[in-house]
């Protein structure tokens, strides 16, 4: 297998940089940069670093050697500390490409090579990645947790089950005429329904995946209600525009931030009103749509304004009144997030700001937060979890219908399959090109 390279830390100015080297040659392309292979294993060394043509001094850097399998990629491992420096950078790896038998790692590479060296399954990998993505700290937790393996084992102890309950069948069928115990092919019902209930149980719960890719909060009511004043108020930042001329919001504004310790996508919207301008109508189509697909909702509306709001608020519905500082009456604090029609705030003064802000923190993670126990995070675990799913329940009926047990036996070797490829158990080949092609070049 050919040796590989490539930046492991962040492209960018900084104070260092972590160049990775894997594979076979792995040693000779540190003697052929620094003029001597590794030393002691994970022993770190300061090394000058040259180029391996012309000889000019590229760095001085800290090198650390790992001899397989006892490295990341489970093959011998060198890493180069080097000073943070573009030119640095960009010499040092140009000069690990004129050595012989070298070349840059594709994207995801090195940890494909640790799933095909048996390092970590592809579960793991996949909660690397997702660490490296993290955004947020209940996506960083989520990852952790995945990288962990607590995913994988989960997985893995399904299909084991599996395995056990297509061998007891299949030990039926090639065995029949041997002193087994009776019904040993129904006996395995109890485990293959059990199996299935758990995963259905686990299909069930989405917060892993909203966990992963985010929220979606709308933010809707009538025209210059203070949607977009309050949405970058949330924002910290002036990222939609904000105007007294009524219907400036004509599309859906989507706005990326971190709110009580989860992503989330905040929308401003058209405002909703009956008009017979296309654009805007349309812009208020979009608004309604993105209201029904939304996480959490907030219905903004002014005092006295008729609010277009269900007629019985939801789960996900937060009932505001904006622009308080206008009333004629002052609004009581006391009253702000405790009134039967909801949070009173006022985005030029600051007031009820950030009692709202706490409710739809709260809000947050009540719906998606709490996560302890292996959730799904990716679809494509739901897509190879609902096929095992579906193949136990054809193959449980037709068991259950003392149906020919080949049948039987066939849809419990898919469900097998299909919980395999979730960690790479089986059919894996196909399955890597997918998984890594999302991943950074140096992981």
């Amino acid at each position: 297998m050919e040796t590989i390279y490539a930046l492991a830390s962040g492209r960018g100015r900084g104070a260092v940089a972590i160049v990775r080297v894997s594979g076979s040659r792995a040693d000779a392309a540190l003697s052929a940069l620094s003029g001597r292979s590794i030393g002691s294993p994970r022993l770190a060394e300061v090394r000058k670093l040259f180029c391996p043509v012309t000889g000019v001094m590229l760095d001085e850097a800290l090198v650390i050697g790992f001899r397989g399998p006892h490295s990341f990629t489970g093959e011998d491992v060198v890493e180069l500390h080097i000073h943070g420096g573009l030119a640095v950078i960009d010499s040092v790896l140009d000069g690990l490409g004129k050595v012989e038998g070298l070349r840059p790692a594709l994207a995801g590479e090195f940890s494909r090579r640790a799933v095909e060296n048996g390092k970590f399954d592809l579960s793991v990998a996949e909660g690397i990645a997702d660490l490296v993505d993290a955004e947020s700290a209940a996506q960083q937790a989520q990852a952790l947790r995945q990288m962990r393996g607590m995913f994988g084992e989960l997985c893995e102890g399904w299909r084991q089950a599996l395995v056990k309950a297509l061998a007891y069948i299949e030990a039926e069928i090639d065995f029949a005429d041997e002193d087994l115990p009776s019904d040993l092919a129904r006996s395995v019902e109890p485990l293959a329904d059990r199996v299935r209930s758990e995963m259905q149980a686990m299909l069930e719960d989405r917060r892993g995946e909203k966990t992963r890719d985010g929220l979606f909060i709308a933010v809707l009511g009538a025209p210059n209600v203070g949607k977009s004043s309050l949405v970058n108020w949330l924002a910290g930042r002036e990222a939609v525009i904000v105007s007294e001329v009524a219907g400036t919001t004509r599309d859906v504004v989507e706005v990326r931030l971190s709110l009580g310790g989860h992503v989330v996508t905040i929308c401003d919207t058209a405002g909703l009103r009956e008009t017979d301008d296309l654009i805007e109508s349309e812009g208020i189509r979009r608004a309604r749509a993105v209201g029904e697909d939304a996480d959490l909702r907030l219905w903004l509306a002014t005092d006295g304004e008729d609010r277009e709001v269900p007629s019985e608020g939801s789960r996900g519905d937060i009932l505001v009144r904006t622009k308080v500082d206008l009333m004629e009456m002052p609004v009581s604090r006391a009253n702000c997030g405790s009134s039967p029609e909801g949070f009173d705030i006022s985005v030029k003064s600051g007031f009820g700001l950030e009692t709202l802000l706490e409710e739809i923190s709260r809000r947050i993670e009540d719906l998606y937060g709490g996560l302890e126990a292996p959730v799904i995070s990716r679809a494509r675990h739901r897509v190879e979890i609902e096929a095992c799913v579906a193949s136990l329940i054809r193959g449980l009926k037709l068991l259950s219908q003392d149906t020919d047990l080949s049948l039987v036996a066939e849809e419990f070797r898919l469900a097998t399959r299909a919980i395999g490829r979730v960690t790479g158990a089986v059919d894996v080949e196909d399955l890597l090109d997918v998984v890594f092609r999302d991943f950074c070049i140096g992981k």
